[in-house]
């Protein structure tokens, strides 16, 4: 069992130790370290997890195999380079980094110390999303168009004042940081390397400034994409893939329904009756578990984690680039 050790213990952290402690032979939280420990001693205390007294206190730990980072993202880059300085292995909440330099070089501190590195893209690994990405690799669904992305939540309106996730320093872009890098990660996994985006980021409705981004997007493969994300929206997510052979999608926040509606050939001019559409539900996948149980996983049998280094990469590039739209209001091409 992977020994582990959780660092921030805001409301994601807690989710993260709460979807396997005591679930899973896979992993286990043995330790962790918090930024205000007041706040998470009762958690900790029911979750079996004794507070450190530092990060460096738990690097120093031999008894440690991993860490788990759920910090402000502004950390991620030095954080990083000091796990695998320490040989621990290491999954580090989304965005990995805020800048493709940064991302450049934890990776390259990663690849010297060759310890495991796991970002925390858990949509890939939910069933849905699997089968949807299955369907746009085989080529089931012919030519692809377009992908539409949409993910939305209210938690911008219960946000304190003084949480980092309000400061645009942590969480540039409006919801990008905070969510629309989980669309773009799936476009990335499903289409390829995003070319060009233009990034809209503007504050609508929540107490903290920009709260609502919209994306358009150019693939080196001539697909296009829209994404919208905000965290002041009645919760909602779906992923829509549009090709020359049928349309798919998932939907649900939970991801639960993935839909197939194939092209049914007609004269031209011709209506033809829509077939029913093909209906798989996944319900009560956790796939927030599944990415730790995977990153233990691939640990104990020393193989890479599903996520490749290039994609987690070029999802910094996009982030940094999309960064740069909306503070120019101009479209911005992706760093290579």
């Amino acid at each position: 069992m992977l020994r582990t050790a959780i660092v921030g213990l805001g409301s994601w952290g807690k989710t993260l130790v709460s979807s396997v402690q005591g679930k899973s032979g896979d992993i286990r939280f043995t330790s962790g370290c918090t930024r205000t420990p007041a706040k998470a001693e009762t958690f900790c205390r029911e979750h079996g997890i004794p507070l450190a007294g530092s990060y460096e206190e738990l690097l120093a730990d031999p008894a440690i195999d991993a860490v788990v980072l759920a910090t402000p993202n502004s950390l991620h880059e030095a954080q990083v380079k000091q796990a695998a300085a320490a040989g621990k292995h290491i999954f580090v909440e989304k965005p990995f980094t805020l800048t493709s330099a940064g991302a450049r070089s934890a990776i390259d501190a990663v690849s010297r110390a060759r310890v495991t590195l796991a970002v925390g893209l858990n949509r890939r690994f939910h069933p849905s999303m699997q089968e949807l990405q299955r369907r746009v690799k085989s080529g089931k669904l012919g030519v692809i168009g377009s992908v539409l992305a949409e993910l939305t939540a209210t938690t911008g309106f219960y946000r304190p004042d003084d949480s980092w996730r309000v400061r645009p320093e942590e969480e540039p872009a409006g919801a990008m940081a905070s969510i629309g890098v989980h669309l773009v990660d799936t476009m990335i996994w499903m289409v390829g390397r995003v070319q060009q985006v233009h990034c809209i980021a503007e504050r609508r409705a929540g107490p903290h400034g920009n709260d609502t981004t919209s994306l358009m997007l150019r693939f080196e493969s001539g697909v296009t994409g829209l994404a919208f994300c905000s965290v002041v929206a009645a919760r909602n997510a779906r992923v829509a893939v549009y090709g020359s052979e049928g349309f798919a999608e998932v939907l649900k926040p939970t991801m639960d329904t993935f839909r197939f509606v194939p092209v049914v050939s007609g004269r031209a001019g011709h209506l033809v009756q829509i077939p029913e559409p093909e209906v798989i539900e996944t319900p009560d996948f956790n796939s927030v578990a599944e990415e730790l149980m995977q990153f233990a996983r691939c640990i104990r049998d020393g193989q890479p984690y599903p996520i490749p280094v290039e994609d987690i990469l070029h999802g910094v590039c996009v982030l940094e680039a999309a960064v740069r739209s909306a503070e120019t209001r101009q479209p911005v091409t992706v760093a290579p």
